[in-house]
């Protein structure tokens, strides 16, 4: 449960886990760390230990040297299915002690009852409200809530606890829409290796935004000859995209991982100058991100502006369909294979 809740955060930027451990403290570090090999991306992982057991609100007071000046708090004993994006986004607009996310379902063997899973982005500065021995939702989220400093909001969505993890693990399979970036996301104005020279397409954010809520992974490959030819970095090219996902979160959606190429056969820097089966029509951006999220070829569609966007996409065995300007969001909205997936989503 905790390998998937991990994989499910490292979707929305998280790259660091503070694992509050208990009891079992070794068995679970030890399950931890294998378990994190695995992930798509790699994790920065620290376990704080208590000394006896402090409850969530003491837990979490204990851990204060590891915590970040802003934070996201989640129990481990429930996996959810939902966009933590609009979250993200309503904390940073306007950021009180603590942010929480809600998400409701109907209890099978009672339908007119509700269970509850949260997810909430926290300032360190609870920590001031947390006693050394106590309950986060008894002592704190109360009195937190009475003075204004909790915000809440409801989210479309799924979650399991311990009683149904492998049933529930099926959902987070995902359908993936993987979209090539300089003519599809951005206009291509050339080698753009800076946020200056960013462009967003029109639609382009509201269509990220889409496939994210309706349950898809969003992930870009891009070749970036630009590296090859000594006009910008990878280093560059990591700083955009970072901020490109950061714009996609801000306005809903996400940009679940991303490849680029910086190889060319006639690089003008030496050590980019090779073939690459990473640069498209090769397909080993796509076929990396098929491994590294265990994706179904099935469910998958890239969108892309070139006939070698096209032909990555045959090779690596997903379908593909060519996009020549204008808004992405009503593009992608009129792809059949698009429509289905997320027919196939809501089916699951």
């Amino acid at each position: 449960m905790l390998y998937w809740l991990m994989r499910e955060l490292q979707r929305f930027g998280v790259e660091e886990f503070v694992v509050l451990a208990g009891g079992f403290a070794d068995e679970l570090e030890n399950a931890v760390r294998d378990s994190a090999a695995f992930l798509p991306k790699p994790a920065r992982l620290i376990f704080s230990r208590e000394p006896r057991p402090l409850g969530s609100a003491g837990a979490l007071r204990h851990a204060a040297a590891h915590l970040a000046p802003r934070f996201l708090l989640c129990n481990g004993d429930a996996l959810f299915d939902t966009n933590l994006a609009p979250l993200l986004a309503a904390a940073a607009s306007d950021p009180p002690e603590i942010h929480a996310r809600r998400l409701s379902r109907k209890v099978a063997a009672a339908p007119n009852a509700k269970d509850s899973a949260g997810v909430y982005a926290v300032r360190r500065d609870i920590l001031r409200h947390c006693p050394p021995d106590g309950s986060l939702e008894r002592d704190v989220l109360p009195a937190l809530a009475a003075q204004g400093l909790l915000r809440v909001t409801v989210a479309d969505g799924r979650f399991a606890g311990t009683a149904n993890p492998a049933d529930f693990v099926a959902t987070l399979h995902r359908p993936a829409l993987i979209l090539d970036r300089d003519g599809v996301i951005n206009h291509d104005h050339g080698y753009v290796g800076t946020r200056d020279r960013f462009d967003w397409i029109d639609g382009a954010l509201e269509a990220i935004r889409a496939a994210t809520q309706s349950g898809w992974h969003v992930f870009i490959a891009s070749n970036q000859s630009g590296v090859a030819r000594g006009l910008y970095g990878e280093s560059d090219v990591a700083t955009l995209m970072e901020w490109v996902a950061d714009e996609a979160r801000r306005h809903g959606g996400t940009i679940d991982d991303y490849r680029v190429c910086p190889f060319h056969a006639e690089a003008t820097v030496a050590a980019y100058r090779r073939d690459s089966d990473w640069r498209k029509p090769g397909p080993g951006m796509i076929t990396d991100l098929m491994r590294a999220w265990s994706l179904n070829p099935q469910g998958c569609l890239l969108i892309g502006d070139q006939q070698t966007d096209l032909q990555a996409a045959r090779r690596a065995g997903i379908s593909a369909r060519l996009f020549q300007g204008g808004n992405l969001s009503a593009f992608v909205a009129g792809i059949d294979e698009a429509k289905a997936l997320t027919r196939s989503r809501q089916g699951v």
